[in-house]
């Protein structure tokens, strides 16, 4: 029995009711009987609803991306979205892609494992006619690629994959290189049968022609960085993403504060009355020797100590060490 009901269930359930030839009670125990399920370990839940959701935020992101860099080497109106996100066992994905079509097999270290990008032969087909001066036309048949259009389609497919990982770089760096391209689902085996794999299906339209690109990304591949893929995850990042931009522009704007730097040959004291009679030419003896390092204040804190010398003419200092801790000038 199907869990939507129609209009028509509904309407007989009502009238149903009304004429008291149904108990609502006897429909509330019913709904308890139903609650229970037959679940199948084959189609085995390992991707949380809320891990779903960050995946989908992830390729969106990755849509637009490749929307512009299919456009710029195209040269054609392009147009990809996210269709869907959903989980399945890995045979399950095998026998729902044609059994003709271009499959690329690649790596993303640090991640341990396979991942597969399959794109419909109609888009393909239409890439390759672009590609190659042509209007960007699907062939009705798919025959068999040469030499010369693989090594073109694994070099737009192997730059695609720069897209992947800047879509994931808020997540983890990735470093995704083409492995392989196949052509037949049956020889492509990166994972057992059973595996749950998270499929993201991009609906792509590149002028007239319309197709399906597909991500397979096998659980036990994101596994490591499953953690990751959670609100609460984003979240924080997200906020410290602000905070250190935050903190940047504050260092910025410190940066360009002036403050003065004074060096201080020595000190001396002197009576009242020897001040009152000094005259031009009278000389005051400092407490410092020159083989001594001058004390180098910023502010009013003592930061250095450096030697004096002249360079280009000017007066100078050259700082000898740096104080881990600054003490104030009368301390």
């Amino acid at each position: 029995m199907s869990e939507v009901l129609s209009q028509g269930e509904i309407d007989a359930l009502l009238a149903a009711l009304s004429s008291g030839e149904m108990d609502a009670d006897e429909l509330k125990e019913e709904e308890v009987e139903r609650k229970v399920r037959t679940y199948d370990f084959k189609r085995a839940l390992r991707f949380s609803k809320d891990q779903i959701r960050s995946l989908t935020r992830i390729h969106e992101n990755f849509t637009r991306l490749l929307t512009t860099y299919f456009s710029a080497q195209l040269r054609t109106f392009v147009q990809i979205t996210v269709a869907s996100v959903d989980q399945l066992p890995y045979d399950e994905f095998i026998r729902s892609i044609p059994k003709m079509t271009i499959l690329n097999i690649f790596e993303a270290s640090p991640l341990e494992g396979r991942m597969v990008m399959e794109i419909n032969p109609n888009v393909t087909y239409a890439m390759l006619d672009r590609l190659l001066g042509g209007q960007g036309v699907s062939l009705s048949e798919s025959p068999n690629l040469t030499e010369i259009e693989t090594t073109v389609m694994e070099r737009i497919f192997s730059k695609a994959l720069e897209s992947f990982a800047e879509a994931w770089k808020g997540v983890i760096e990735l470093n995704p290189v083409l492995d392989v391209m196949e052509t037949n689902p049956q020889f492509m085996q990166i994972v057992s049968p059973n595996e749950t794999v998270a499929v993201i299906s991009l609906s792509t339209k590149i002028g007239d022609t319309t197709g399906m690109i597909n991500l397979c990304l096998p659980h036990v591949v994101l596994e490591p960085i499953m953690p990751k893929l959670s609100a609460h995850y984003w979240l924080s990042t997200q906020k410290k993403s602000r905070d250190d931009k935050e903190v940047k522009a504050l260092e910025q704007s410190i940066g360009k504060a002036q403050i003065p730097v004074v060096v201080q040959l020595g000190t001396s004291s002197i009576t009242v009355g020897e001040f009152l009679q000094l005259a031009r030419g009278d000389v005051i003896q400092l407490n410092q020797s020159t083989e001594q390092d001058l004390s180098v204040y910023v502010g009013k804190r003592l930061k250095f100590t450096g030697q004096p010398g002249v360079i280009k003419g000017k007066m100078a200092v050259r700082i000898e060490e740096v104080l881990e801790e600054g003490v104030d000038e009368g301390g």
